[in-house]
């Protein structure tokens, strides 16, 4: 150890955790990740474009009158943020739909595996998310409803 790095009370060796952060500008995001009907997705953080191991982050839109069609993210747990709009989240609860509406300034947790919609009922403004999964990339499993059978591991 150098007697500058001593004096610092740092280790020479700083190539285990010093890593440059990654910076990924709003005006950048991809569209070339999991999509489902009725929705723009675009990604953001995730392994492909900063490296990620354990997280993606990205932007979804859904158009005035429009919902995206029944999905699931797999294994990965969904954290989402209104940014702007009042999107409706919807989910089955045995036989029943269950609508959550939102605002600008909520928050939405989506369980893994957990068929579910987004609804935007909105007649002129566009619903703007940011999503953020527990998983390296944007897993998306389009589904024919909200009850289909999903294949959950073990």
């Amino acid at each position: 150890m150098t007697e500058d790095a001593q004096a610092q009370g740092r280790s020479d060796d700083t190539t285990a955790w010093h890593q440059r952060l990654r910076h990924i500008r709003g005006g950048t995001l991809s569209a070339d990740t999991a999509q489902s009907p009725g929705m723009r997705r675009f990604e953001a953080i995730s392994g492909r474009t900063a490296g990620s191991q354990r997280l993606w982050m990205g932007r979804t839109h859904v158009g005035p009158r429009t919902n995206s069609g029944d999905h699931h993210h797999g294994e990965a747990e969904t954290a989402i943020y209104v940014v702007s709009g009042h999107p409706v989240f919807v989910f089955a609860e045995g036989a029943d739909e269950v609508r959550i509406e939102t605002q600008a300034g909520d928050y939405v947790f989506v369980p893994p595996y957990v068929p579910h919609r987004e609804e935007n009922p909105s007649t002129g403004e566009e619903a703007i998310v940011v999503i953020a999964r527990s998983t390296q990339e944007g897993v998306v499993v389009n589904l024919p409803s909200l009850w289909a059978d999903v294949d959950r591991p073990a």
